[in-house]
Order: C-alpha cells, then sequence, then structure tokens
C-alpha cells in the first residue's frame, strides 16, 4: 500500500526529505511546489520527481493523498490548515504553528477530518532524548523531578547564509524570528523523553547588541529585538524544566546544537559538546560513544554545495547505538540521514501512520505540547518573566 506526496517548499531542508519520501516503499510518487518555480524544477530534475505543481492550490487541487511542508516557519499553522481541509495528510517541518489559535484549530481539524497530522521534531529521536525515554520507561532515574534542553545555535554558524537563501532581499526582517517561537527542539528533547507537559512558565529575553539590523525592532517582521531567551517551566505533576533558546553564543553548534540534561531521585544524565555522563549515587559512567551517530555521507557531498559548511552536520549524521533500526525500511541503510540520526525515523513514522491510520509519534496533540510552551514563554519574556498560564488540549484519543 502507497500514497502520493507533495513537497511544499523546494529550499535547503525539503530535499534531504525528499529523497528519503521517495526511497520509502510506503510512498509512490512524490511532487514538489515552491514559490520560486526553478527551485521546484531543479528538485524534480535533480532527484527524479514525479513532476512539479505551479503552486500549493494547484497541488491541493490533485489526487495527491499528503503534503509534506518545509517553508519559513511562522507559515506553518495556514498551510497545514488549508491541506487537512483539502482532504490531505500533511507532515510539517517545526513549529508547528506561532499562535494558540492556529494550534487549536490545527487540532480540531484533524478530530474532525480523521486525517493525519505529524510535526517532524527531530528531538523526538535525537540519542539522548531516545535515551532518556528508555531509561525513565526502566525507572532507572528513580523520581524524575528536574530536566533542561538546549538549541544552543549561533547567527553565525551558518544562520546568515541560511536566512539569505530564504529571505530575499528582506532578509533581516525574517531573520529576527524570535528565539522562544522555535522551541520544539529543546522543549520536545524534554518532553519526548519524560511523559508528562508544561502547565506554566516564566522566562527572560536578553535584548541584542550586534547592530547590524538582525534582531532590530525597527526592521524585524515580528517586531523582535531579542535574540537570546530562557524558560523555566513547571510540569504537571510535579517538577520543573529549563530551556535555552541562544543565537548569539560562544558554543560550537556544528558539533552538537541541541543537548540535554535530565535529574532524577536515583540517577542522572548530562549531556555537553563532546561529552554525555550517566550518574548516580555510585558514580560515573561515560555513554558518549551510545549518543553518538557516524556520519552516513561527507559533508563536501555535492547535495550539500548550496548549504553553509556550518550547517552541514545537521545533514550527513547517520544512526547512533541507541538507535533501533530494525523497524526501518531497508531502503534507508545506505542512504544519508539527520539531526543526530533522526530523519529516517521522522520519515518512517509519518509513513507508518498514514498507512495503518494510526497516530504518528509527534501527533497534533503531543505537536501542541512542544510548540505551545514557547509561544507562552516568548509573551513571559515580552512582559518581563510573568509566570503565566499554559493552555494544554490533552492526550490524543484512543485511535
Amino acid at each position: 500500500m502507497t500514497f502520493s506526496l507533495g513537497i511544499v517548499g523546494a529550499g535547503q531542508f525539503s530535499g534531504q526529505f525528499a529523497t528519503l519520501f521517495q526511497a520509502h516503499p510506503g510512498v509512490g510518487d512524490v511532487y514538489v511546489t515552491d514559490l520560486l518555480p526553478e527551485r521546484a524544477e531543479k528538485l524534480a530534475a535533480a532527484q527524479g520527481l514525479a513532476g512539479t505543481f505551479p503552486s500549493y492550490e494547484a497541488m491541493l487541487e490533485s489526487d495527491v493523498d499528503a503534503v509534506a511542508i518545509f517553508t519559513q516557519r511562522w507559515t506553518h499553522g495556514p498551510l497545514v490548515l488549508q491541506g487537512l481541509n483539502a482532504g490531505k495528510h500533511v507532515y510539517s517541518a517545526v513549529p508547528m504553528a506561532i499562535t494558540t489559535e492556529e494550534i487549536a484549530a490545527i487540532i480540531d481539524t484533524v478530530k474532525a477530518t480523521g486525517l493525519t497530522y505529524m510535526m517532524g521534531e527531530t528531538s523526538q529521536y535525537n540519542p539522548a532524548t531516545v535515551h532518556a525515554r528508555n531509561q525513565i520507561a526502566e525507572g532507572a532515574f528513580g523520581r524524575l523531578f528536574y530536566a533542561e534542553g538546549d538549541y544552543v545555535h549561533d547567527m553565525d554558524l551558518g544562520f546568515y547564509d541560511a536566512y539569505r537563501y530564504s529571505g530575499g532581499e528582506n532578509w533581516k526582517a525574517t531573520a529576527s524570528y524570535p528565539p522562544l517561537l522555535y522551541p520544539t527542539h529543546a522543549v520536545g528533547g524534554v518532553l519526548g523523553a519524560w511523559q508528562t507537559h508544561a502547565v506554566s512558565v516564566s522566562a527572560i529575553g536578553v535584548v541584542d547588541d550586534r547592530g547590524d539590523g538582525v534582531f532590530d525592532k525597527e526592521v524585524s517582521q515580528f517586531g523582535n529585538d531579542v535574540s537570546n531567551a530562557t524558560a523555566l517551566f513547571e510540569v504537571a505533576g510535579g517538577g520543573s524544566f529549563r530551556t535555552n533558546e541562544f543565537r548569539r553564543v560562544g558554543y560550537p553548534s556544528h558539533i552538537r546544537e541541541s543537548r540535554f540534561r535530565f535529574f532524577g531521585t536515583e540517577a542522572s544524565m548530562e549531556q555537553l559538546a563532546t561529552v554525555a555522563l550517566w550518574q548516580d549515587k555510585h558514580g560515573v559512567k561515560d555513554i558518549s560513544e551510545l549518543l553518538e551517530p557516524k556520519p552516513t555521507m561527507s559533508p563536501d557531498d555535492p547535495s550539500l554545495q548550496h548549504i553553509a559548511p556550518e550547517l552541514r552536520a545537521a545533514f550527513t549524521s547517520g544512526s547512533a547505538p541507541v538507535h533501533d533500526r530494525e523497524r526501518l525500511p531497508r531502503e534507508f541503510d545506505a542512504l544519508h540521514n539527520g539531526h543526530e540520526g533522526s530523519h529516517h525515523f521522522l520519515v518512517d513514522d509519518f509513513v507508518t501512520a498514514v498507512n495503518t491510520r494510526g497516530l504518528p509519534s509527534v501527533n497534533a496533540w503531543v505537536a501542541a505540547r512542544y510548540t505551545l510552551p514557547g509561544i507562552i514563554a516568548h509573551e513571559s519574556a515580552r512582559q518581563g518573566g510573568a509566570r503565566l498560564e499554559i493552555p494544554d488540549f490533552g492526550d490524543a484519543p484512543e485511535s
């Protein structure tokens, strides 16, 4: 059983996923559309896709069964709703949306249509999250009471080039995207292991002082001048976690841009740029090798030439020993992976969910719990750190 898929957006990220979707035995024809038709045509020609559509609307009017959205991060909510209302299953890059209202509408539409929605959060399969999830399931932490998740990526390490590529002449207006509205790599990495949800938050933002027009309120499409932000969340059932979203930071994000820490009454786990440790009351164990993905392709591969060198590591990582690859199609064994080994699992999750009509790992309800805390945290930072309650849409209904 297969279904046809339309890729929406032919930028730096989507091509890597187009390869995986096309290779998956559960997917048939793959098409692409982009606001810049030449980019869609180039991607279709380079990967031998089934064809292009002149617009997203034309794609939705076709008999394509599903769409995968890889567009600018603030556009996802409306595009997802268009796709669902047109009767298409939807895979969306992060974040889910940028307002509470958009998130609520997506959940309502998924419930009304019965269609599959999945947010492709890479931290769901970050090796640290996978290992922590496994250890929590076994009770190894004891009672988990605190965690940390960071997305630490300096603008100088590839983001300037990426925004220029996607934003055109007015790229600085969008490069000022508020860090806390892109929260899912940090929040999802924590909550992807710890089966709880955030109920309140207090956040602080740091006003940028580079003075180059990025993170300038007068230039910003979002009225944003904050480049670094920290949020402290209270969780249901007792406990807390802290996240950092840093865009001006002296840190080697090309080595590891997301990192995590978990603390329980019996054990703890801490991850830094080049080392990861498991600790209990008796000692310390280095688990770095267990969490280290092995590259599947060279950063000099021709398919990555349009991507800034500082960003290529995110597209070349293979799987880590902690990953269970047995569930994946063998067609993926020789294909590139990315974001610490997550891409293969995300594609397989979505394809399997569509073909079995089951719930994917990061379904609409899970995606809301990964995304909404950042939206409320952004508002908290705008209010000088006021503690705000976080709405919750509950668990996914039983399938």
